[in-house]
């Protein structure tokens, strides 16, 4: 397997090449060079098989040849063996055509652990055999910080740093990084939003200079291991449902669009995916760009779904270059220019190319607080609030009555309390297996929105570290 930017300008290279590049040197993302696919037979081969042996599967389609297949297969085994429920990813049933898809029974309580877990071993097999150790630096709106320091603390060969908005995240999923002791681990609270770590993150990489001499790597969604194993659900979840001979439909609480982009790559592998629906809070660029051809920026809002507080969905990228048939001279221009103005008119028949898949939908605080308590009477299930952004949304799926609606709850609602509590009048109670953070001691520093103040603070910690 090779990849190949979206960006046109630099090399193709193997998959964990990949893996430990992160962004590409011309700024872009990797995708395959080629699109990998499994027959109708192979997929209903799915049904029944542990989710570790599903994963391998369908990872080792993006792999290739660079890890054998019995230690990918280990790798596998080791990370899902970490999640509190023997499915890893059970789906619930709530109406005749309603599940729910759960993706918070890995350490950290939200959907960011099923990849992170399986990247921390990868980045073990890649760097213990380089003889090499490398910085980590992500961005996060929540979760995926916490995932990323639960997944390498205390490992050899990595170190990681993770940059995270202050007074943006709530209090759980800051202290799932925090609380962190390990020496390898850093955390800086940046004094601005999601959308200011994020671009500190890419400044980081097109520093030729600082990148190489830290040896910079990230974990955020833009890192194509990332996407594969989050694509591994798609597959069981719709394989549970009757596919391949049954179409599903799936809805997506989505911020960053790594998730939503994961579905395209599960069909993109012969998965029988109806619509997804990418489902934002009040900041909804990737809602609005689905539904009109506009990808606008517009100011990031606070919301009680903060991990969906994003202004700049990094993977759309990715969704765009294979909507304007892998140009990508055309998506280096269209980016480019999105970084400079914050506006991007999707050419039409991109545009249409992506309605065939996609939806967007856009749900307010009230009605996000309305779902959580509706879901709670209705149900007797406690959700979180980016679920509920995702099951609002399913409200306005227009789908055939045949078509089972599965929509993404991301997070443990002991994440949000407040915000849970605040709707429904109950305090979500944290799964018994999950460490009480509430007592351990934070370690983090405060940095401004500076990307020459966090590349000194890197520099510093990987010299000492």
């Amino acid at each position: 397997m090779r990849y190949v930017s979206t960006r046109g300008q630099s090399a193709s290279i193997g998959f964990l090449d990949a893996v430990l590049a992160g962004l590409a040197p011309d700024g872009g993302l990797y995708v395959p060079a080629e699109w990998p696919s499994f027959t109708a037979k192979e997929i209903a081969a799915f049904a029944g098989k542990p989710y570790a042996q599903v994963a391998a599967a369908v990872v080792g389609k993006f792999v290739g040849d660079d890890i054998p297949t019995a230690d990918l297969a280990e790798m596998c085994e080791e990370a899902y063996a970490t999640f509190a429920h023997t499915a890893v990813t059970p789906i619930k049933q709530l109406t005749p055509n309603r599940y729910l898809l759960e993706l918070f029974h890995g350490p950290t309580l939200a959907f960011k652990d099923v990849a992170m877990q399986l990247l921390g071993r990868l980045y073990d097999y890649v760097l213990e055999r380089q003889s090499r150790k490398m910085t980590i630096i992500c961005a996060t709106s929540g979760d995926t910080g916490g995932a990323a320091v639960e997944a390498f603390r205390g490992r050899k060969n990595a170190r990681i740093v993770a940059l995270f908005p202050e007074g943006r995240i709530s209090e759980v999923q800051r202290r799932f990084m925090t609380t962190a002791a390990d020496a390898n681990v850093a955390c800086v609270s940046i004094l601005g939003s999601f959308d200011d770590c994020q671009h500190i993150v890419k400044q980081a990489f097109q520093d030729d200079q600082f990148r190489h001499a830290v040896d910079l790597s990230g974990v955020n969604s833009i890192n194509w291991a990332r996407i594969a194993a989050q694509s591994v659900y798609y597959f069981t979840s719709a394989v549970a449902l009757g596919a391949p001979e049954r179409e599903v439909a799936f809805v997506v609480p989505t911020g960053n669009f790594g998730d939503a982009y994961a579905a395209f790559v599960a069909r993109k592998l012969g998965l029988p995916i109806h619509s997804v629906t990418a489902a934002t809070n009040s900041n909804d660029i990737l809602a609005r760009a689905i539904e009109t051809g506009r990808y606008a920026r517009g100011a990031v809002a606070a919301t009680q779904s903060p991990a969906m507080d994003i202004q700049v969905a990094s993977n759309f990228e990715r969704l765009y270059f294979e909507a304007v048939r892998r140009d990508g001279t055309e998506t280096a221009r269209a980016f480019r220019a999105f970084a400079d103005t914050g506006l991007l008119d999707i050419p039409p028949g991109a545009h249409a190319w992506m309605r065939e898949l996609f939806r967007g939908a856009s749900v307010s605080e009230a009605d996000t607080a309305k779902t959580m308590l509706s879901t709670l009477n209705e149900t007797g299930e406690v959700i979180d609030p980016h679920t509920a952004v995702g099951l609002a949304a399913a409200v306005s799926v227009d789908v055939p009555a045949s078509v089972p609606v599965v929509v993404l709850s991301t997070a443990h609602p002991a994440k949000f309390p407040e915000a849970v509590q605040a709707a429904t009048g109950l305090l979500p109670a944290t799964p018994r297996a999950t460490p009480d953070l509430s007592k351990k001691p934070e370690k983090f520093e405060r940095l401004p929105a500076d990307g020459s103040s966090v590349k000194a603070f890197v520099r510093t910690f990987a010299a000492n570290s």
